[in-house]
């Protein structure tokens, strides 16, 4: 992969089931994709098991140069539901700081990584699995793969460990 902040990404919207498709049809046209995923830990019929999931579903980033015409067939494109743009004369991409970054964070595959800035106290939100959406605090970092919270359950301070892919730091 090229260094990311030497090209420009913009943002596609997706028909439903169209991630593949989309990724498959935009590299036969020689655009280049990338979907950011992460892994969730899924429960069905009493078994755990871990699925990658688009961090971003619905939608893919796809680089291209502007200059060129051929940037047009991305609405045609199959799996492709549009190209978002704000002036569709001449799309302006997205900020390359943003994109750097997040290219850092995710593997060769494009799994996000999880963040190695976690430290005791910081403040987290549970993104996956049955405590989603909760916004608690870090109470220990015990190994690499997991954190230890503290949930506030029915009035009572609960200890637990997640792994750190369902968890996202907040500032």
């Amino acid at each position: 992969m090229k260094d990311p902040s030497a090209r420009s990404w913009f943002v596609v919207q997706l028909r439903p089931q169209g991630l593949s498709r989309a990724q498959a049809h935009l590299h036969r046209q020689g655009f280049e994709t990338f979907a950011p995923y992460l892994t969730t830990t899924v429960r069905r019929s009493g078994v755990q098991r871990e699925m990658r999931k688009p961090l971003f579903p619905g939608y893919l980033f796809v680089s291209f140069d502007v200059a060129s015409a051929g940037w047009t067939a991305i609405n045609a494109t199959r799996g492709v539901a549009r190209l978002i743009l704000n002036d569709p004369r001449s799309p302006k991409p997205l900020p390359h700081p943003l994109m750097a970054g997040l290219m850092a964070r995710c593997d060769p595959t494009g799994l996000l990584r999880p963040p190695t800035d976690l430290a005791v106290g910081d403040k987290i939100r549970v993104v996956a699995g049955p405590f989603a959406d909760v916004v608690t605090q870090i109470d220990s970092v015990p190994e690499h793969e997991r954190v230890g919270i503290l949930i506030d359950l029915m009035g009572r301070k609960v200890r637990t460990s997640l792994p750190r892919t369902q968890i996202e730091k907040l500032s």
